[in-house]
């Protein structure tokens, strides 16, 4: 499109805004919510708490997609009460991790919500089992919208939690959508980098990036021609000898009664193989330092991930933004391990930005 063509459509197109905002706040509305099949019994892998109430709801996201999600409010709570959305690990199920997360933070005093991202767990949205850069980060903000109207949240004081690779999306989301006031990432991913670059960027050249790209086109096209998607197959089981301990760490989480959920995609046949496509071709944090709002980046010492969080600290600017080191943690341990997840400080870090 030629520059002037373009600044006349920018012009039209504001203008056009301008005199019809009443007729569009009028007409517009959400798509209709999936009727989705929800499981009202508790199936986490961690132990109900005596002192919050849980719920099951849902919400649409700007794709139209429902996404199922639990809801964590402490009793006995009064007014209007400070809210996070919680999410992660990749490919895991509010069952696991960031439930155990949403209703330690719940006990705490915050009105919290651990939701399926889009195409996985309980949520819906076909096919199954697939991942994007765009529509997760979007997932993240529809959880505001929901929280934002809730008549018990406060809507000037919500944050977001994301774990392992929804650690790395929810700082995405925090860039884009500044309604989210604080923002905790903990044990983070970068998933776009891990996925153009291979772990330790081991794979970081033009040719295996390309050689990639190859190999997942010609798997679109087996899936297309056998009419189903071939799945990534979930975390290595049984797992060898002489694999690497993050290895180890993952199967002793998801393989085990410690993490199993048959939902996880992360437990079972995981992800659809050509789900890592976008992950190749976008790039998170090109305007992280345009973030303004507060930062907590969660990591231990011992993670393999380790990198990931120092180096998507460094990029943040501003007094607000601040990274917590567990000693002797390693990825995994900060899951689920409590004794090891330093809440006392991510419930310092929320109470002093969403205050």
């Amino acid at each position: 499109m030629r520059k002037g063509v373009c600044t006349i459509f920018l012009i039209t197109a504001l203008t056009t805004s301008s005199q019809n905002m009443t007729d569009l706040n009028t007409n517009t509305s959400l798509a209709p919510l999936e009727q989705l099949n929800l499981v009202q019994e508790w199936d986490k892998v961690f132990p109900i708490s005596e002192k919050v109430d849980h719920r099951k709801v849902t919400f649409v996201n700007r794709y139209g997609i429902t996404l199922a999600a639990d809801m964590y409010i402490p009793k006995d709570n009064e007014g209007k009460l400070p809210a996070i959305a919680v999410s992660g690990p990749f490919g895991a199920v509010k069952e696991q991790s960031s439930g155990l997360y949403a209703q330690q933070l719940a006990e705490r005093g915050f009105l919290t919500i651990a939701f399926d991202p889009s195409f996985t767990g309980e949520s819906g949205g076909m096919p199954r089992r697939v991942a994007s850069p765009d529509i997760n980060t979007e997932d993240f903000s529809a959880a505001v919208d929901f929280l934002s109207v809730q008549p018990n949240v406060d809507s000037e004081r919500i944050g977001i939690l994301g774990i392992c690779g929804w650690g790395g999306i929810a700082i995405q989301t925090a860039i884009n959508d500044p309604r989210i006031k604080a923002t905790c990432a903990s044990t983070m991913y970068d998933m776009t980098r891990v996925s153009a670059n291979g772990y330790f960027d081991a794979d970081n050249t033009i040719e295996k990036r390309n050689h990639m790209r190859a190999s997942l086109a010609q798997q679109r096209t087996e899936d297309y021609t056998g009419g189903q998607y071939k799945r990534a197959g979930g975390v290595v089981d049984p797992v060898p000898d002489n694999a690497l301990q993050f290895i180890k760490d993952y199967h002793a989480y998801y393989k085990t009664p410690r993490g199993f959920h048959p939902r996880s995609g992360n437990s079972t046949d995981g992800w659809n193989v050509t789900s890592v496509l976008p992950f190749i071709n976008f790039k998170f944090y090109d305007y992280a330092d345009e973030l303004e709002s507060a930062v907590l980046i969660v990591h231990g010492d011992q993670a393999h991930s380790y990198y990931f969080g120092k180096d998507t600290f460094a990029k943040l600017k501003g007094n607000n933004k601040l990274m917590l080191t567990v000693k002797g943690a390693s990825h995994c341990d900060l899951y689920d391990q409590i004794d090891i997840i330093p809440f006392d400080e991510i419930t310092a870090f929320f109470n002093e930005y969403l205050k």
